[in-house]
């Protein structure tokens, strides 16, 4: 069953944020996973969206190929430079059953 990462981001420096985006992108790939919606600014329909936050959406194959990118060493190098670049609330959830 497919799991999905969802990031609601805020692009905190805007050249640390395009490393992250690279490394991320990469170890994404590697992992498995593909970007569904990348940076968009939703428009909200009900409730209220945060100004400047923009969405991130990746599918991975299931939850645990999921777990096992964000823990990856690939991946490791994009999440130390995070803090700086981002600031951002990160979900998984998994997809429904085929």
């Amino acid at each position: 069953m497919a799991a999905y990462v969802i990031s609601e981001v805020e692009i905190l420096n805007q050249t640390l944020a395009d490393e992250y985006r690279r490394l991320a992108e990469a170890s994404i790939h590697r992992y498995g996973g593909r970007y569904v919606v990348r940076g968009a600014q939703p428009e909200p329909v009900e409730g209220a969206w945060p100004p400047g936050r923009r969405l991130v959406i990746v599918e991975f194959p299931d939850m645990d190929r999921a777990k096992e990118w964000y823990a990856s060493p690939e991946y490791a190098e994009a999440l130390k430079m995070r803090q700086s670049a981002l600031d951002r609330r990160l979900l998984f959830a998994e997809g429904l059953p085929e």
